[in-house]
């Protein structure tokens, strides 16, 4: 087996001939005509010519090859105690169905379809059906306020929509089927019309002459025997739009096409992941989100995998011992998550007690991603689970790894606080904000050489001009992803902030990620967060914010005294670490990150729009008073 080394080396020899040869694990309906056409979008689109169907390659295929008898995917909802198995053979009948339904409804090759469902199994179908039929998806997550799935109607503008009567979380049931009415009286762009899966714990009132009920449309054309073909369609047309969080407040519709999605994917699940074949690789993320498009839905399928489909939390569901559970369950040999899970279920069982409970035998390795893992998270993992712990680098716009470990490809010296080094197809660099290479080990802009690797984003959703200023332009010939951070003289990628992060005190630039390791690393600290609040005398001051594990029951004022001299030991008094608040909670997204430029908002006492994605309005309330009675602020 070829190593990182080696395998890096082949794609910078020759990147076409190396994902030529990536792209033989994909069928294609008819080849392309090049690898790379350079005259095509901003930087060139990948396997131009080709044709081809992503749901016939993620389950049709395997059907055909025998394997219709293996697990595709395994639904386990802790809030509706339900456990449900669907096999290829299975998912192919309910996915070729719900395509039949869909293409009674007027659904064609290039039409939108928004995807508005908790997570359960029929969001990944109907994601697939889309596929099926070459129309364009775009999930939105479950339980958006309906303004923002208004907005994001009127960009896509779908002749369909595939939603639920409610999402289920701990302790409350949120009505969707109220929120999909008032987006769509709110937007301007109408759907044609609605299939909506009722849910016993909670059902609706369809809407006549427009809705439609999943299971009974889509039983029905089981009963009947309806299907569809895998329409044909170009490699570089759109599998699907997703929706990421605009600075103007305008959602960036990231567009993903089919044949270089297809290739990277693929291509990742052996040599990243070091995953086979009907083994069961479970990413506990949403579908809403870009790991659940790549990681619950598409790669694991693409490989003949069996994906999970999680409806619960790392804690909560029953307690901090639920993601033990699941593993033991379901023989899992791969989970994939963000650190924010790990913290949690560090904060609820600091010493690991719950593990003693189940059999982690199959576990061979923990991915995490989504937002930095401080080195105490990924210590704490090592030690408890005994696996390889990989940290690794991606964002929406790419869909897959920047920079990681590929324990496939022989596993790289884990640096504590770096996701690793560049995957094959990324090029990566540090500029200066002149767009000067910085010397290893110096801070500044991380950015990608042109050409982007397959699967990376070739634009937004009608919106070229934005593409081009929000990541093109800034400095040419890269793309600018917006991260702050180093590469050391080994070639390992440190990120330590996104780049509207780095704070300047009095002339210094300073990574507020590099003080929130430091806090982290304190035993009572469960999770922390550090922000540049505004000051006359020195432009920022940073200001830490912390949880403390359960049980650790600290003096405040003595723990911040911990706290400041621990940064001042391991950054330095240039740093100018004074203040660190004790809150009950940390504002987050539903997908985990931190909410740090809201806080800093609040610590400036500035204006600020309530996100879209925040699990919880409340705790920035109590981020309000927690510095209010610090007199911070007010």
């Amino acid at each position: 087996m070829p190593t990182y080394e080696e395998t890096y080396a082949a794609w910078a020899a020759d990147p076409q001939a190396f994902w030529a040869g990536a792209a033989e694990d994909i069928d294609w309906f008819t080849p392309a005509t090049h690898v790379l056409n350079p005259d095509k979008g901003v930087y060139g689109r990948w396997f131009d010519g080709a044709t081809c169907n992503t749901c016939y390659n993620a389950i049709d295929r395997h059907v055909e090859a025998g394997h219709g008898d293996r697990l595709a995917v395994i639904y386990d909802s802790p809030v509706t105690e339900t456990v449900a198995r669907y096999t290829y053979a299975e998912a192919q009948t309910q996915i070729s169905a719900l395509a039949h339904v869909l293409r009674g409804m007027g659904v064609e090759k290039g039409d939108r379809v928004v995807i508005y469902m908790p997570m359960v199994p029929q969001a990944v179908f109907a994601m697939l059906a889309c596929a099926r039929l070459g129309a364009v998806h775009s999930v939105v997550f479950g339980g958006f306020a309906a303004k923002e799935l208004a907005t994001r109607i009127d960009d896509a503008a779908p002749k369909v929509i595939i939603s639920a009567s409610c999402g289920i979380e701990p302790g409350r049931v949120i009505a969707y089927k109220p929120l999909l009415d008032e987006a769509i009286e709110m937007s301007t762009s109408k759907p044609t019309g609605c299939v909506i899966l009722q849910r016993e714990t909670q059902t609706c009132d369809l809407t006549e002459g427009r809705d439609v009920d999943y299971a009974a449309a889509v039983g029905a054309a089981i009963d009947a025997g309806q299907g569809t073909e895998c329409v044909p369609v170009a490699a570089t047309d759109p599998l699907y739009i997703l929706y990421t969080s605009g600075t103007t407040g305008q959602p960036k519709g990231v567009v993903r096409d089919n044949g270089g999605h297809m290739v990277a994917l693929k291509w990742s699940m052996p040599n990243i992941y070091d995953i086979k074949p009907g083994e069961v690789f479970w990413a506990a993320s949403d579908v809403g989100w870009v790991v659940g498009h790549s990681y619950i839905c598409y790669a694991p399928l693409l490989h003949g995998c069996t994906t999970l489909v999680y409806e619960g939390k790392p804690v909560g569901t029953p307690d901090a011992g639920a993601f033990w559970r699941v593993m033991q369950d379901h023989d899992v040999v791969s989970l994939f998550t963000a650190p924010t899970a790990f913290r949690a279920i560090k904060k609820e069982d600091p010493k690991g007690a719950l593990l003693a409970d189940y059999d982690l035998s199959k576990l061979r390795s923990l991915f995490l991603a989504g937002e930095r893992s401080d080195p105490a998270t990924i210590e704490w993992a090592q030690d408890k689970l005994n696996v390889p712990v990989i940290d690794h680098w991606w964002q929406t716009e790419t869909g897959w790894t920047i920079s990681g470990n590929p324990l496939g490809l022989g596993m790289l010296p884990v640096k504590l606080g770096s996701p690793g080094k560049p995957m094959p197809g990324y090029d990566i660099h540090v500029l200066d904000d002149a767009g000067k290479e910085v010397a290893p080990g110096t801070l500044g802009n991380i950015v990608c050489k042109l050409p982007l690797p397959p699967s990376v984003f070739p634009t937004l959703w009608n919106a070229e001009e934005r593409f081009l200023s929000s990541y093109m332009n800034d400095f040419p010939g890269y793309y600018a992803t917006s991260d702050a951070g180093i590469v050391d003289e080994d070639g390992y990628l440190f990120i330590m902030a996104r780049t509207d992060d780095i704070i300047n005190v009095a002339g210094h630039r300073l990574s507020t990620g590099a003080m929130e390791e430091v806090l982290a690393s304190h035993p009572d600290i469960a999770e922390c967060a550090v922000v540049g609040k505004a000051d006359d005398l020195k432009g920022q001051m940073p200001l830490g914010l912390y949880v403390t594990n359960d049980g650790a029951g600290r003096d405040a004022a003595e723990l911040e005294k911990e706290l400041v001299q621990l940064v001042r030991a391991k950054i330095g008094a240039v740093a100018a670490f004074k203040t660190a608040v004790a809150v009950k909670r940390l504002p987050k997204t539903r997908s985990g990150k931190v909410l740090r430029g809201t806080v800093q908002k609040i610590a400036d006492a500035a204006e600020f729009k309530m996100p879209a994605a925040i699990d919880d309005p409340a705790i920035l309330d109590e981020i309000s008073e927690a510095l209010t009675a610090r007199k911070l602020i007010g």
